[in-house]
């Protein structure tokens, strides 16, 4: 049986986990790697892509950035979230918002040591990354669409930084950065019809707060659209081996998203659509393996 003090410890650890949202990293690690393996040098071997050493510290630097970016939002929307996320909440305010905030200097100080072993242009990168995250946090979520694409933009930034330290400069990379960027504008729209209670509360300027519940669904209408049609894109126009599947599917999910979007009106409904799109972004970082299977198991 564990102590009181060890549950109290394995507590706090887990509410740290919630607090940087540790799943996400741990998904956005793999799809750096994969995305790497298939995408960005998919002339390298696998040993060679897995033992960079440069590679590795980018990853880590970028894992370090995403987990301190999730603390900085966690501090300045923890009002909103009380109302939007009361049970996540409860979790995350067993740390205290100062152990939260030496965390958030700590990680950051670490991504700047990690991007360091690899260049000065990377500290530069990172740097600014840190500074875009922070800023966006305090100022730029409030703001109508602006938030919205900058947070979209913030999210495939660590692949942005990958896409630099290869230099690979495919057509197809940019077919596959639209498509994602796409889903996650997608998802930050749908996320800001989730959470429109607690940011009417608050005075958030999001879309939803600002130009109603209609105009959102419209936008997002439009985004679906555009998704389709770079989904499409690529299955018909770029050499992407068995990952049409995928894109098939992602098809097929969002016209049930379309389908879903315009019967909602309550927190549940949004929450669905918010779980399509996040079960669309992970199925994708898993489904780069059918891009090619027998080519990777030469390359091993």
């Amino acid at each position: 049986m564990l102590s009181r003090r060890q549950k109290h410890i394995l507590l706090k650890f887990f509410s740290l986990f919630s607090v940087v949202r540790g799943y996400n990293i741990l998904v956005v690690v793999i799809a750096q790697y994969l995305a790497s393996i298939y995408i960005f040098a998919p002339n390298k071997t696998i040993k060679s892509v897995l033992f960079d050493l440069n590679l590795l510290m980018l990853v880590l630097a970028s894992s370090a950035v995403i987990a301190a970016g999730y603390i900085i939002n966690n501090f300045y929307d923890s009002e909103k979230d009380l109302i939007n996320k009361p049970r996540k909440t409860m979790l995350d305010r067993l740390v205290s918002q100062n152990t939260k905030l030496s965390f958030y200097f700590v990680l950051n100080f670490l991504a700047v040591v990690f991007a360091s072993y690899v260049s000065f242009k990377a500290v530069i990168f990172f740097a600014l990354y840190i500074f875009a995250i922070w800023f966006y946090s305090h100022r730029l979520k409030k703001q109508p669409m602006t938030g919205n694409i900058v947070s979209a933009i913030l999210t495939v930034t660590p692949f942005f930084a990958i896409f630099i330290y290869y230099q690979n400069f495919e057509l197809v990379i940019f077919a596959h950065a639209i498509f994602l960027f796409l889903l996650v504008s997608m998802r930050e729209l749908t996320k800001d019809l989730e959470n429109i209670k607690g940011d009417l509360a608050l005075n958030y300027r999001t879309v939803p707060v600002v130009y109603g519940e209609k105009v959102s669904k419209a936008m997002l209408t439009i985004l679906v659209v555009l998704t389709v049609v770079a989904a499409i894109t690529l299955i018909l126009f770029f050499r992407i081996g068995h990952m049409y599947y995928f894109f098939y599917l992602s098809v097929m999910l969002l016209i049930i998203f379309l389908l879903i979007l315009w019967k909602s009106n309550k927190k549940t409904h949004y929450l669905m659509l918010h779980n399509i799109l996040k079960f669309i972004i992970v199925a994708g970082v898993f489904s780069i393996l059918l891009i090619d299977i027998s080519i990777v198991l030469n390359r091993i």
